[in-house]
């Protein structure tokens, strides 16, 4: 069973550096996991360096999904063209409590 790396509610430039070794020590410690879960549902506040972090996800090798979003973070990537991480991806929505 795939363990979910759960982003803080503050996925902005003032935590980046932060979130990115958490994120980093995460991805080291799931090895031979074919795809990597993250869950945004409680991002209250998100920047571009917020999703720019996230999507060096997609430098380091392994494919990953997100499996919950909050409506803050849904905003964010559709704003910032990240929209595609929502599509297929999020499994449930923290907005309306419903699986997509």
């Amino acid at each position: 069973m795939p363990t979910t790396f759960d982003l803080p509610s503050d996925l902005r430039i003032y935590s980046a550096v932060e979130t990115r070794d958490a994120l980093l020590a995460w991805v080291e410690a799931q090895p031979g996991q074919e795809t990597l879960e993250v869950s945004a549902r409680d991002v209250e506040e998100v920047d571009g360096s917020g999703l720019q972090l996230l999507a060096s996800l997609s430098n380091l090798g392994a494919p990953w999904r997100l499996v919950e979003s909050s409506e803050s973070f849904d905003n964010a990537c559709r704003l910032m063209g990240f929209g595609q991480w929502l599509g297929k991806r999020v499994l449930k929505s923290t907005t309306d409590g419903s699986a997509t």
